[in-house]
């Protein structure tokens, strides 16, 4: 058994050790910077505010972006789609996300012709 162990035995290698780092006594220093000859605005001492300014192109239009009648499809979707019963398309796929579900609503919305803002996508 003492042969068998010496052979099975791991040869431990001796690791070089590291020195220490070079010293850069050979390093040239750098001198200070040059002035830029382009002459800077001066800023007087108070700060400009940060807040955005106002847009003026958009108008804003007063009142409700989707009709109530429109908020009631999308719910009606909505409650299929939880109730796993939403359906899409020609073949009739099962809906897959929420997001689809409240695409169909407001699909559904417009053809009815309710107050919808037109699909971004079309």
């Amino acid at each position: 058994m003492a042969a068998r162990s010496t052979a099975t035995r791991k040869k431990t290698t001796t690791r070089k050790k590291t020195t220490a780092r070079k010293k850069t006594a050979t390093r040239k220093k750098t001198t200070a910077r040059k002035k830029t000859t382009t002459a800077r605005k001066k800023t007087s001492g108070r700060k400009k505010s940060t807040a955005r300014k106002k847009s003026t192109t958009r108008k804003k239009s007063g009142g409700r972006k989707y009709s109530s009648g429109t908020s009631e499809t999308v719910r009606k979707e909505m409650h299929e789609f939880k109730r796993g019963t939403a359906r899409s398309g020609r073949k009739g796929g099962k809906v897959q996300s929420r997001k689809q579900a409240i695409a169909i609503g407001l699909s559904e919305a417009r053809a009815s012709g309710k107050k919808v803002p037109p699909n971004p996508n079309r």
